[in-house]
């Protein structure tokens, strides 16, 4: 499996499990009442799976944002030539005027 693949999976599990350490926080807190609402509900399960599920998207994909923008550069270069760009040709532009055609006029 390519490095980046096994590198996408470990920071994904990473965020997910962060993701279910908070919603474990949030319960336990009772956050906005969060615990009485999951508690008292019939669909307690599928409601823990959601805040787990949705939260884990964004957790991982801010871990794995912060893993890709914080590797080194594998090779030297760094793109572009870095030459200096000279003065800018600057030249004037004529825009011509349109003539205002006046509409019907409604009167009182």
């Amino acid at each position: 499996m390519p490095k980046l693949i096994q590198l996408y999976l470990k920071h994904v599990a990473i965020g997910f499990a962060i993701a279910a350490v908070f919603v474990a926080g949030l319960l336990y807190l009772n956050i906005a009442n969060l615990w009485q609402l999951v508690s008292n509900s019939d669909v307690a399960v599928l409601a823990v799976f959601m805040m787990v599920f949705v939260n884990g998207i964004v957790f991982s994909g801010v871990q794995f944002a912060i893993v890709i923008m914080t590797l080194p550069e594998e090779d030297g270069d760094s793109g572009g030539k870095r030459q200096p760009v000279g003065a800018l040709a600057l030249a004037p532009v004529t825009i011509a005027q349109k003539e205002k055609v006046a509409g019907p006029q409604t009167q009182p």
